[in-house]
């Protein structure tokens, strides 16, 4: 009798015991990423009521959250390839590299939130929404939002790092995750108490002082002596703003459809989560992918080789149950809150057809923005993890309201 030429089941023992911690570790991440995430949409819910008082400020959301992913996704990658590389140490001195990653993630967020808030109410205007945000209001609630979620994001990206560096972990595997996780959290909260300063007599004093802090603590990074501060300010910038409209797109789409979220509670907390997820994973592959071709075990080709290939399709191995996860812990949390349901398997479909569908372009884009990068000379940490998110934001967000019609839920 002659034997298969192969065997499914062999290959994927030996797809995942080829990196069985790594799986371990991106699988742990992935769990937490989720069920934090579920916190998030469960605050969304709650705060339905202040975006529909001030229209507009939920395009800002998805790219809020997306920018606390991006510039410390990017910072744990980065941290990473270091330690990879055997050329970290872990000082917070000024003139360190980790000292100027610390500078760079607080110039990043100042500016790039500023830059967005102008990008979300373009946005709005653009689309015709009535009686949006004024500018300096959603300037200031993004701003503050963003210093607010990011000082925390911050430490805990710094403790994550330092248990990285004492215990083995590898960051690659668990940064963009519980990064994602972190910026789900925080930012809404964030944004949420930024909004307590519009109204209030010194507000209009305020907001001119927050954009001039802005618009200066931008240009000291960009000219900054520190070689490593000013690079990475520079290089990160740009990609930053355009991945933030990007993500405000998703935001635009779920503006449009507030409709059917506002009425089914579930699909509000499984919003975060799957848009967390998608971006997380797509993260990991993309810091895999940067710290192999950095240093020299996958080639940056038109096609993945072998190597990159592994780690594809170990991302989509991956994504199966976490995605039947979100679906199902979307529905145990809107059932404990009493939110509404289209019901467990509606929940569970969306979740898995969405993501699942979502996943392709992620995992094109992850590898040929990598590729782009490593061939330009540019650093792939700095534009893998931002590219992937913001698009996952998009992709997440059509995907998501594409895969609710398509089950005719409304």
């Amino acid at each position: 009798m002659r034997r298969p030429r192969f065997s499914l089941v062999a290959r994927l023992r030996a797809l995942l015991g080829a990196d069985a911690s790594g799986v371990r570790q991106t699988l742990v991440a992935q769990s937490f990423n989720s069920s934090t995430s579920f916190v998030a949409g469960t605050v969304l819910v709650s705060i339905t009521e202040t975006l529909r008082q001030y229209p507009g400020l939920l395009i800002l959301v998805p790219a809020a959250i997306g920018l606390r992913g991006n510039i410390f996704g990017a910072f744990g990658n980065r941290i990473s390839t270091t330690i990879h590389a055997g050329t970290f140490r872990l000082s917070a001195r000024r003139d360190t590299v980790l000292g100027q990653n610390i500078f760079a993630s607080m110039v990043l967020t100042v500016g790039a939130s500023l830059l967005l808030a102008l990008a979300a109410k373009g946005l709005a205007v653009a689309t015709g929404a009535e009686h949006s945000i004024a500018t300096l209001d959603l300037t200031t609630v993004s701003i503050v939002g963003g210093v607010l979620g990011s000082i925390v994001v911050l430490g805990l990206t710094l403790g994550v790092t330092a248990g990285a560096v004492r215990y083995g972990w590898d960051l690659d595997n668990v940064s963009a995750p519980l990064v994602g996780v972190l910026g789900d959290v925080l930012t809404l909260p964030a944004l949420f108490l930024a909004t307590y300063l519009l109204g209030l007599a010194l507000t209009p004093v305020l907001n001119a002082v927050l954009v001039l802090i802005a618009v200066a603590v931008l240009a000291l990074g960009w000219r900054s002596r520190l070689p490593e501060l000013r690079r990475v300010v520079r290089e990160s910038m740009p990609i930053l703003v355009v991945a933030g409209c990007v993500s405000a797109g998703a935001g635009l789409a779920f503006e449009r459809s507030f409709n059917v979220f506002e009425k089914f509670g579930s699909l509000l907390v499984l919003a975060p989560a799957h848009l967390s997820t998608g971006g997380a994973l797509g993260g990991v592959l993309a810091g895999r992918l940067a710290t192999k071709m950095f240093l020299g075990t996958s080639a940056p080709d038109a096609t993945p080789d072998r190597e990159a290939r592994r780690d594809i399709w170990l991302l989509f191995l991956l994504a199966l149950p976490i995605y039947v996860f979100n679906g199902v812990g979307a529905q145990l949390v809107a059932m404990a809150f009493g939110y509404d349901s289209p019901g467990w398997l509606d929940m569970v479909a969306v979740s898995l057809v969405a993501g699942m569908a979502g996943l392709v372009l992620v995992v094109m884009v992850a590898y040929y923005t990598t590729v782009a990068a490593v061939r330009t000379n540019l650093d792939p940490d700095n534009y893998g993890i931002p590219a992937v998110s913001s698009f996952v934001d998009f992709a997440g967000a059509i995907t998501l309201i594409v895969t609710i019609s398509a089950f005719s839920i409304r």
